[in-house]
């Protein structure tokens, strides 16, 4: 697959609004909707975990072009905390549970809005990446401060 593009986020916001999906962009492709300069392979999605928001999210990922298997549409019905589907139109990482984030409702309450894309905060985006202890987030940190500081000035409270 290629990288993500802005595209591909109108179609996952546009399927995902069809089905009432409780989401919020988040990771590399949040950072990007927030305009973070850089790119990324997947869409990464924060889902709101309960049986309900499970099966509108798989109706909106069938609908999407997603081949889910019984056993992907299982774990994203009962939010398993993180699901990684390569089968579809592109590669999407769904979050059910985000290092460094407590609970769905909590980043909900922090989130903003961009162009109609639900995203999570940079401040979120930042703690979960430090808090996965990868050596790729580790390596985009500094990056993801510094536009941090950038977006804060031009998105006061």
């Amino acid at each position: 697959m290629g990288a993500f593009e802005y595209r591909q986020a109108e179609e996952i916001r546009d399927a995902f609004a069809r089905h009432k999906v409780r989401y919020l962009f988040i990771g590399k492709s949040g950072a990007l909707l927030l305009g973070f300069p850089d790119t990324t392979q997947d869409a990464d999605i924060f889902a709101e975990r309960s049986p309900q928001n499970g099966r509108a999210i798989a109706g909106a990922l069938l609908e999407l072009g997603f081949a889910l298997t019984a056993e992907q549409s299982s774990q994203i019905e009962r939010g398993k905390d993180f699901v990684q589907l390569k089968n579809g139109p592109f590669d999407l990482d769904l979050i059910f549970a985000p290092d460094g984030i407590d609970t769905f409702n909590d980043a909900w309450r922090r989130h903003v809005e961009v162009e109609g894309f639900p995203v999570c905060h940079i401040d979120d985006i930042i703690a979960s990446k430090e808090a996965t202890g990868r050596q790729k987030d580790r390596e985009s940190l500094p990056r993801l401060k510094a536009f941090r500081e950038w977006w804060i000035e031009r998105h006061p409270k």
